[in-house]
């Protein structure tokens, strides 16, 4: 049966890969993201396709809530939200790292997610079906150096989640928490400020995960019987595993 799926950071990466695996697979597919030209360019790639666009930053309150309202009505249905926008910015430690780049990871990552979550949650609840899938981090689980305010934001999605879910007892509507761990991605591109040699220094020796294996897993979960929810799911490439714990030793 057709679902109606709503993408947040639909322009690239894990985003991206859910519109173009939804909407190849007959589902009808709401994209939004900031660049404008970017969406046109997916709208195009999929023109035999059910796909609406919609071109808002999710850190802009009103442009949100303006958005969903506005939705056409054939879109209106939503079925599936996936909170996939989101970025790091940085990767000094806490001392050294700017303010600015701290609040914008705020602001979209918790924000912008709070935003979208709360402007789509009427319809489902009034209609006592729905699916809703946050893009967390294993950062949210596991500090690395530099990691400081990306982590705490992607914590602050895995509680998020939890409790939403505990919230929607009785609606319904599932909630998944996707943690993934080192993806090749515009993640380090932006990460870095369009830095790209240095970006691609992240991916030297490995094979990370790509954005088709989040959107194949998220696919996979959307289409689970409605009795079964799978609450969080942290997926790392082979090539990855934790740290382990670090000792500061005296010299």
């Amino acid at each position: 049966m057709s679902k109606t799926v709503f993408i947040t950071g639909a322009t690239s990466g894990f985003g991206r890969e859910c519109a173009l695996l939804f909407a190849q697979n007959g589902h009808k597919v709401i994209a939004t993201g900031r660049r404008l030209d970017k969406l046109e360019s997916l709208k195009n790639e999929l023109k035999d396709c059910q796909v609406h666009t919609v071109a808002f930053d999710v850190s802009d309150k009103n442009a949100v809530f303006s958005a969903i309202a506005e939705l056409p009505s054939d879109y209106k249905n939503i079925d599936i939200l996936i909170n996939s926008a989101g970025l790091a910015l940085g990767l000094g430690h806490a001392n050294d790292a700017l303010i600015e780049d701290w609040d914008i990871m705020v602001d979209t990552n918790i924000k912008g997610l709070l935003y979208v979550t709360k402007a789509v949650l009427p319809v489902m609840v009034t209609r006592k079906s729905g699916y809703i899938f946050n893009l967390g981090s294993t950062a949210g689980n596991w500090p690395y150096e530099g990691g400081n305010v990306y982590g705490a934001t992607k914590a602050f999605v895995q509680q998020f989640s939890r409790n939403l879910r505990t919230d929607l007892v009785g609606t319904n509507i599932r909630v998944s928490n996707i943690e993934p761990g080192a993806a090749k991605t515009e993640f380090s591109d932006v990460r870095f400020k369009g830095d790209t040699e240095k970006a691609a220094k992240v991916y030297e020796g490995i094979e990370p995960l790509v954005a088709e294996d989040i959107a194949n897993l998220i696919y996979t979960l959307s289409m689970l019987p409605e009795h079964v929810n799978v609450n969080t799911l942290e997926v790392m490439p082979t090539c990855q595993t934790w740290g382990g714990l670090k000792v500061a030793k005296e010299s």
